[in-house]
């Protein structure tokens, strides 16, 4: 695969290898960064290139140590290191809401795929590079909307409720079990907003002739109900 490029895997870092990996770690981790800034996450088009390239130069130095200056050296150490390094930068990503909802995950994963896809680069693997980007591209394009459609059919779901304080979570409870719906846990805490007003995360199994929208738009209809959402 990919013969055609054989003369850039050389022992030799030339300088035509070496533009022509950077290169194509820019390429690559734009493309994987690209949908995360149409989607506006903190990680976007230039953190993903920055990373995979800089993934790249981090295998290139590694060669270059190691072919051109001669010394012994684990050409693979500074790989490994920038495999657990990346963490941190992912980590950063990765927020709990208010709500305790946590977000961020698919981003950092993204970063941590994007800095691999780097040192393939660096390496020379340029069927790794190329078919790693598809494959990333199809997950979040295609392979989201399989995601999002199996989540919206799914049977459980986690429900927010803000209400205010003469609101009865009573009556919210016994909506739940009229329309069939079984509560498997409920914690109730304060909202983090100005007013104060408790709320509660239910989680909620519903029957299939029920949709998530449906039981939400009832219980926002009841007295005393603020908010509803689904987590």
């Amino acid at each position: 695969m990919l013969e055609f490029l054989n003369f850039l895997r050389g022992p030799e870092l030339d300088t035509l290898s070496v533009i022509v990996r950077l290169a194509l770690a820019v390429f690559c981790g734009g493309i994987i960064g690209i949908e995360r800034e149409r989607k506006r996450r903190p990680a976007g088009f230039r953190t993903h290139i920055l990373i995979c390239l800089g993934a790249c130069m981090a295998t290139l130095t590694s060669q270059f140590i190691a072919l051109e200056l001669q010394l012994y050296t684990d050409m693979a150490r500074l790989g490994a290191q920038v495999i657990a390094g990346i963490g941190f930068i992912g980590a950063g990503t990765i927020i709990i809401t208010k709500r305790r909802q946590v977000k961020g995950l698919t981003t950092a994963a993204g970063l941590w795929t994007a800095a691999v896809v780097g040192l393939c680069a660096g390496a020379g693997f340029y069927e790794g590079v190329v078919v790693t980007t598809v494959v990333v591209i199809i997950a979040e394009l295609i392979f989201s909307k399989i995601e999002y459609f199996v989540f919206a059919h799914a049977r459980a779901f986690n429900m927010y409720v803000e209400y205010t304080e003469g609101g009865n979570l009573g009556k919210i409870v016994d909506t739940i079990k009229k329309k069939g719906g079984f509560i498997m846990d409920l914690e109730i805490t304060k909202s983090a907003a100005e007013t104060k007003n408790p709320c509660a995360v239910f989680s909620v199994q519903t029957p299939r002739k029920i949709s998530h929208q449906e039981l939400m738009s009832i219980i926002s209809h009841l007295d005393g109900i603020v908010l509803v959402e689904e987590l």
